[in-house]
C-alpha cells in the first residue's frame, strides 16, 4: 500500500470511529436540561423604602414598589422589632447581593447596635402575602 492510500485509510477509519461514537455523545431526549443559573437577587441600598420585623433576628425590607427582601441576622439585633427607623449600611459599595454586603444599625437605649446580616433572600409574592401584618413592610 502506498503512502497516500494509507493516509486515506486512516482518515476513513477515524471518520467511522466518530460516527460510531456519535450516539454515545448525543444527549438523550429524556435527559434533563442543564439547570439555569439563578437570577441575581441584588439591589441598590438607596432603593429601600421601608422595613418591618416581628422578632429580633429577621428584618423584612421593601425595595422599590413590589420587592421584599428578608435579612437574617447572625445573632439578636436588640430593639429592631420595636424601632421606627433603622440604618442599612452596605459594605464595599451601594449594591447589596448577600448578607456579607450589609449591616443593620438599630438604635437602642444603650446606643446604636450594629447587627451583621448572615443571609438575604428575595421573597416571592406568595411569601409576602403570607407574612404577618406587622412583619410586612
Amino acid at each position: 500500500m502506498n503512502r497516500i492510500a494509507k493516509l486515506a485509510l486512516a482518515a476513513a477509519l477515524a471518520a467511522l470511529g466518530l460516527v460510531a461514537a456519535a450516539p454515545a455523545l448525543a444527549k438523550s431526549p429524556t435527559e434533563p436540561a442543564p439547570a439555569a443559573k439563578p437570577k441575581s437577587q441584588c439591589f441598590w441600598a438607596n432603593q429601600v423604602n421601608s422595613f418591618a420585623s416581628n422578632d429580633n433576628r429577621v428584618v423584612n425590607v421593601r425595595v422599590g414598589v413590589k420587592d421584599v427582601y428578608q435579612f437574617e441576622m447572625f445573632g439578636r439585633c436588640n430593639d429592631v422589632d420595636w424601632n421606627n427607623r433603622i440604618a442599612l449600611v452596605s459594605r464595599g459599595g451601594n449594591y447589596i447581593c448577600s448578607g456579607m454586603d450589609a449591616e443593620i444599625i438599630s438604635p437602642s437605649t444603650i446606643g446604636p447596635q450594629r447587627c451583621p446580616v448572615s443571609k438575604i433572600r428575595k421573597l416571592t409574592p406568595e411569601e409576602i402575602k403570607a407574612l404577618p401584618k406587622h412583619a410586612r413592610p
